[in-house]
């Protein structure tokens, strides 16, 4: 005889009981922190070289630590569009330190790197959004 708890759960696992909307916003705070703290340390990485071989490894790390913000985000909620807050904030924070500073200098330069941190920074979590959306189906 086959029993609930012996069958997988495609189900969202949020933590239990979160009874407290204080909790929950503190939680959703600390994780848009974390996305300007990550970003700002993957473009203070980004121009990494080993010898004479640009290596942008912290390009690289944007999207494992991007799709671990939105699934933190999921332990709280489980609406699609608030998951991607973080996401978003990261953006912003990408093009602020893309423009120009008050001095005219760029954090961001135009070049294959800089690309290469956009994409792995909003690519990698919108296929796991798209994934999480769709695997129900």
């Amino acid at each position: 005889m086959v029993t609930d708890h012996d069958q997988p759960t495609a189900v969202l696992r949020r933590l239990p009981g979160l009874p407290d909307p204080l909790l929950s916003g503190l939680i959703v705070a600390l994780l848009l922190v974390a996305a300007l703290i990550t970003l700002f340390l993957e473009v203070m990485f980004l121009p990494l070289y080993l010898g004479s071989v640009a290596f942008p490894v912290a390009a690289l790390l944007a999207a494992p630590i991007n799709v671990a913000l939105v699934y933190g985000m999921e332990s709280v909620t489980s609406r699609l569009g608030f998951l991607f807050a973080p996401i978003v904030v990261w953006v912003f924070g990408f093009l602020v330190f893309a423009s120009r500073g008050p001095g005219g200098d760029i954090m961001l330069g135009s070049n294959g790197s800089t690309l290469l941190l956009l994409a792995c920074g909003v690519l990698a979590p919108s296929a796991y959004l798209y994934y999480r959306s769709n695997a129900g189906r």
